[in-house]
C-alpha cells in the first residue's frame, strides 16, 4: 500500500529532562503526514533530525511513492521490512554467546523461545511444541546453528524465518503487550513464577536495547508500554529453612545412606556454599587443622550445564565464582565440626584428582547433580516427619546454605561480614536471607520483654510499682 499524498513539516524542537540523569536535555522531532495519517521521529540531535528529513523531502520531490503502514518512502520501508524479529534474536544470541556462560545462554534460549510466538504469523504454523524445539535447540543456540539444521526442524525452522515479523510491527504497543503475557504464563497456561518472568522480560528488553543500539528501532518499545509484572517476593521463606536439629538430622541420614556426600551438604549448611561451588572445592583449598576453626579458599564454581551449551562439548563447565571476577577467589571459615567432617571425608573418600567430591563411577569428575538429589531425597524422607515431608522444609539443598546464613545473622554476625562469606552484596543479603530460623520468635519475643522490663507472665504490678500518667513511679 502506498501513495503520493504526503506533506513534510519543519522540525519541531522540545525542551525536557533526561530520565535517567536529571539533566536538561533538547530533542528534535521530524513530523511528516503520509495520507492523512502523522508520523514523527525524535533525534538527539539537529544534525542527525536535519539529515532524516533531507531524505524525506528528497523522495518527495523525486516522487518516491511513500509505504502507508511505515510512513516512509518505499526504499526505506523495504531496507526496515526486511529485518524482522527472527533475524534480531538471533544477531542478539550470537552477541551475548561469546561471553556467557553455558547457564546464561540456556537462559536465554529459553526466554526468546517464550516470546518468539509472540512475533510470528499464525498462518500455517507448525505444531506449538515442534515449533519450541526448534527455536531453542537449532536457532537460538549458536554451536548447533553452525551446522545444518536436522532433517525433522528444517520444515519449521524454515517456516519461522519466512513468518517472522518485521521489527516495525514488534515494536507497536499490541505485540509487545502480546510477548508480555506469554512471559506470564507457562506452557500449560498457569500463571508463572514471578522470578521466572522477571528473568524472562530481562531478556527480551536486553534484545530490544540490542535492536536499538543497531539502529534497527529509534526508541526502546517496551518503555512506553505499562505492563504490571507478577510481584515478585525476594525474601526466603522461612517454613523452607531448618534448625540446627534439623539439619544435623538430615546430615546424619545422608551418612547413613551414602557418607561420601556427608560433607557435600555439610559445607552448605555449615559454611554457606552454594552446590556448584562445593562440586568445585579441591583438596588443596581446605585448611583444616586437627582442632579448632578451618578455612575453605574458594576459587570457582562447577555448573551442570548439557554438552550443546558448554564450549568443550562437556556436560559440566567450571567458571569462577558469582558475581566475581575471573581468578577472584572466597575465603570462608570452617566450624569444628564441618573440620572434623571434612577431615573424616579426605581420609576415607578422596581421590587423586584434586576434587573433594568426586562421581562414584572410575572416571574423575564432580559428584553429579542427579545423585545428591537423590540422596537428598531419601534423607529427607528418613529423617523429617511425615508433616514435614510434605512441607516446603528443606525441600531442595539450597535451602541448606539459607540456613547457614539465617543462623549467622541470627547469631549476630555483622552483615557485612556474613555477605562476604557468602558471596552477596550487603544489599541483597538483608533483601533475601534474613530468614528467620524456626524457633527464633520467642527468643526474640524475649529480648523485647527484657528492654521493655515486661514482668513475668502471672506477675502483677502494686499500686506503689504502677506507673502515673507522667512516666513517673508515685
Amino acid at each position: 500500500m502506498s501513495t503520493y499524498d504526503v506533506r513534510i513539516w519543519t522540525i519541531r524542537e522540545y525542551q525536557g529532562r533526561d530520565r535517567k540523569t536529571g539533566k536538561d536535555r533538547k530533542t528534535y522531532r521530524v513530523r511528516w503526514e503520509v495520507a492523512g495519517r502523522e508520523f514523527g521521529k525524535t533525534f538527539q540531535t539537529r544534525a542527525m533530525a536535519e539529515s532524516f528529513r533531507s531524505r524525506l523531502v528528497v523522495a518527495q520531490r523525486e516522487g518516491v511513492a511513500f509505504d502507508k503502514p511505515s510512513g516512509l518512502p518505499e526504499p526505506m520501508a523495504r531496507e526496515l521490512n526486511s529485518r524482522t524479529w527472527y533475524d534480531l534474536a538471533v544477531a542478539f544470541v550470537d552477541m551475548k554467546w561469546a561471553r556467557a556462560a553455558a547457564t546464561q545462554r540456556k537462559s536465554i534460549a529459553d526466554a526468546l523461545t517464550t516470546v518468539t510466538p509472540a512475533f510470528l504469523s499464525t498462518r500455517g504454523a507448525p505444531p506449538d511444541a515442534e515449533m519450541r524445539r526448534a527455536l531453542y535447540t537449532w536457532t537460538f543456540n549458536k554451536s548447533m546453528r553452525e551446522g545444518d539444521p536436522p532433517s525433522d526442524l528444517a520444515p519449521a525452522i524454515k517456516w519461522l524465518k519466512t513468518n517472522s515479523l518485521p521489527l516495525v510491527e514488534v515494536a507497536s504497543a499490541a505485540t509487545i503487550r502480546k510477548a508480555l503475557d506469554l512471559l506470564a504464563s507457562r506452557i500449560d497456561g498457569g500463571p508463572a513464577a514471578a522470578n521466572t518472568v522477571a528473568r524472562k522480560r530481562a531478556v527480551l528488553y536486553s534484545a530490544l536495547k540490542y535492536a536499538v543500539e543497531l539502529r534497527y528501532l529509534d526508541a526502546h518499545p517496551m518503555d512506553f508500554v505499562h505492563w504490571r509484572a507478577p510481584k515478585n517476593e525476594e525474601r526466603i521463606d522461612r517454613k523452607v529453612v531448618p534448625n540446627p536439629q534439623q539439619a544435623r538430622a538430615l546430615l546424619t541420614a545422608v551418612r547413613e545412606r551414602d557418607p561420601a556426600l556427608e560433607g557435600f551438604f555439610a559445607c552448605m549448611y555449615f559454611a554457606a556454599l552454594r552446590p556448584s561451588e562445593v562440586m568445585h572445592l579441591r583438596d588443596d583449598e581446605c585448611d583444616l587443622p586437627e582442632s579448632g576453626w578451618g578455612w575453605l579458599h574458594l576459587s570457582g564454581s562447577t555448573q551442570h550445564v548439557g554438552e550443546e551449551w558448554s564450549d568443550n562439548g562437556e556436560m559440566r563447565e567450571d567458571r569462577e565464582l558469582k558475581h566475581r571476577a575471573k581468578k577472584a577467589t572466597r575465603d570462608v571459615p570452617a566450624c569444628p565440626e564441618l573440620v572434623r567432617i571434612l577431615r573424616h571425608h579426605r581420609q576415607h573418600h578422596g581421590k587423586p584428582d584434586g576434587r573433594m567430591f568426586n562421581a562414584p563411577s572410575a572416571r574423575p569428575g564432580p559428584v553429579s547433580k542427579s545423585t545428591y538429589l537423590r540422596a537428598w531425597r531419601q534423607a529427607r524422607g528418613k529423617a523429617l516427619t511425615p508433616a514435614q515431608q510434605r512441607s516446603a522444609l528443606a525441600r531442595v539443598p539450597y535451602h541448606l546454605r539459607h540456613a547457614a546464613v539465617s543462623l549467622w545473622l541470627n547469631a549476630g554476625v555483622p552483615a557485612t561480614q556474613v555477605a562476604e562469606w557468602a558471596g552477596h552484596s550487603v544489599h541483597v543479603l538483608l533483601k533475601v536471607y534474613a530468614s528467620c530460623i524456626d524457633g527464633q520468635d520467642e527468643t526474640a519475643r524475649k529480648r523485647i520483654d527484657s528492654a521493655l522490663g515486661t514482668p513475668p507472665a502471672g506477675a502483677e504490678d502494686t499500686p506503689e510499682e504502677r506507673p502515673t500518667g507522667d512516666g513517673l513511679s508515685t
